[in-house]
């Protein structure tokens, strides 16, 4: 890769290395200079920039960063699209995030330009959390690379990175009783444990409570149906202080056999390890009586999620081990043992409101969106390509026709894919009224919308991932726009503080002068192809979109 300071007059088709704010326009780092972008430049006096060309055997950012997470993420985790040369890889289920370090580590040893960050192993996820992030650190990665990479991380071999997700694990609790245990602390116990369990999606199966003794709690622990349950709790009335005591002779009189006593993890020091019939028992520590985190729900996470827990994994746990409040922790442990989101990065949840609700005047008397193209209506396009991207929900504005644009999409739905109907009885106030219609019923949920025309059957699934990819407001990129050859299309992704801007719109137009307004939080989003541009008003265009 060439980098160095060029004149503009020679820099059309290099990838500029520095933004430049230029009038009104800013031209952002990593933009594909065109033609018109350097006529733009001219116009305005700049007559050098710094900038990237990609040599033969250099693998552009957005591709090699692609590949290197095509070949990285393994089992319940989602890509997203990539931008900037950055991919990153969410999780698609509950679970325990984990990682093949060693290999991570020589993957990042590979290259400078090849980046790869995650969350530790074992980490405790939600659904949408990020968990790793690959980045190209130049603008393009060198093929050696990249081949050196697929070496690493053959699609044979197990997953560099994954997710476990929790599955469904059936328990027992068995509690003992001295003369003077109270029923309010047995109740209480149930309680968090069942609390417990059921973040992990685990639930409590078979409860019992039995004398603190030796025969008593053995006879419980053989009772246990088998086919029953697949992991047994033991919570005594006293703690345990040696391989000898109750709980652990109790395990071994049933028949069972104690692995490992103790863990190094504070709270959570006294927590017992042992088998009977290939099912684990954890011999709990008092700390679990406490909905507070402590050493229980690292193990309990793990058997949730599949993970083993031997006794090397118990001796492991060490580092990261000392949960318990001290005087230079000047935070209070206030994580609960719920499973919940790491308050890291998560997925944008981004709804696409899809405006189908025009007169379609200038195509005649027939309304253009069921117009046959490609052998479905017209609108399908634009339906199935939201459907199939990352949106989070679908929102189809009707108005014109309603009755038969709703019955085209039922057809296609089938009544089990997730679009939500809107009428929109102003229709024939023009566009700003369908956009009005779409805002209003956005969830709170929502951080962002893909407005989307219905007569643009070119734009794929992959146009939209593109946008919400680039979506970051936190880094200026609140509004999302296409561009192709520096000329802007649609859809736009707006952020959702734009929303009200948009409830307020009225006339025929629709939301483009608030990005002029706000052109400081614009990104544009380059495209290939004309998908983007080519919207059917006409029967010329129809035609045209048809030949081509």
């Amino acid at each position: 890769m060439l980098f160095q300071r060029m004149a503009v007059t020679d820099a059309e088709g290099t990838v500029l290395a520095h933004g430049l704010k230029v009038g009104s326009a800013k031209f952002r780092k990593g933009r594909l200079l065109t033609a018109d972008d350097v006529d733009a430049l001219l116009r305005h006096g700049v007559v050098e920039v710094t900038g990237a060309r990609l040599e033969p055997g250099d693998v552009a950012e957005d591709e090699a960063a692609t590949r290197v997470a095509m070949r990285l993420a393994g089992p319940a985790l989602t890509r997203a699209a990539a931008y900037t040369g950055r991919v990153n890889l969410f999780a698609a289920a509950a679970g325990l995030f984990t990682v093949d370090r060693a290999r991570l580590d020589d993957l990042n040893r590979l290259d400078e330009s090849i980046t790869v960050a995650t969350l530790p192993d074992l980490a405790l996820v939600a659904p949408r959390d990020m968990v790793a992030t690959i980045k190209i650190i130049p603008f393009a990665a060198p093929a050696t690379a990249l081949d050196a990479v697929d070496c690493l991380a053959p699609l044979a071999a197990p997953p560099i990175l994954a997710v476990r997700p929790f599955r469904p694990l059936r328990t027992a609790l068995i509690q003992t009783r001295l003369e003077d245990t109270k029923a309010g602390m047995l109740t209480k116990t149930t309680s968090v444990t069942r609390e417990r369990l059921s973040s992990l999606g685990a639930t409590l199966d078979h409860e019992a409570v039995t004398d603190h003794a030796v025969p008593a709690l053995a006879r419980g622990i053989a009772g246990i149906d088998p086919g029953v349950v697949d992991l047994i709790l033991l919570v005594g009335a006293s703690a345990i202080t040696d391989r000898r005591d109750v709980l652990p002779a109790a395990i071994e009189a049933a028949g069972g056999t104690v692995e490992h006593f103790g863990m190094p993890v504070d709270p959570g020091n006294l927590l017992l390890l042992a088998h009977l019939h290939d099912r684990p028992i954890l011999g709990l520590p008092g700390c679990a009586r406490s909905p507070k985190l402590n050493g229980v729900d690292w193990v309990l996470r793990r058997l949730a999620a599949g993970v083993p827990v031997r006794r090397d994994d118990i001796a492991g746990m060490g580092v990261g081990g000392l949960l318990a409040d001290i005087p230079n922790r000047p935070l209070p442990r206030t994580e609960t043992g719920r499973a919940r989101a790491t308050n890291g990065p998560q997925a944008p949840r981004v709804a696409a409101v899809i405006l189908a609700a025009g007169r379609s005047t200038r195509m005649g008397p027939q309304n253009k969106l069921l117009l046959p193209f490609q052998g479905k209506p017209l609108v399908l396009h634009t339906v199935d390509a939201a459907l199939a991207s990352q949106v989070d929900s679908v929102i189809v504005v009707l108005g014109h026709e309603a009755d038969r644009v709703r019955a085209a999409l039922g057809d296609r739905t089938g009544g089990d894919r997730p679009v939500e109907l809107v009428p929109n009885p102003l229709f024939t106030d023009g566009l700003s009224a369908s956009l009005r219609a779409g805002v209003a019923v956005l969830p709170d949920r929502v951080d962002a919308a893909l407005v989307c025309l219905g007569d643009m059957p070119n734009v794929t699934a992959e146009t939209l991932d593109r946008l919400i990819a680039a979506y970051a407001p936190a880094e200026g990129r609140a509004i999302c726009v296409p561009t192709v050859d520096g000329k802007r299309g649609n859809p736009v992704l707006w952020d959702r503080r734009f929303f009200a801007d948009m409830g307020n719109l009225a006339g025929d137009v629709g939301a483009k002068h608030l990005i002029g307004l706000n052109n400081d939080v614009v990104a544009e989003v380059a495209m290939a192809g004309s998908g983007t541009l080519t919207d059917i008003d006409t029967p010329a265009d129809l035609a045209d979109a048809r030949d081509s």
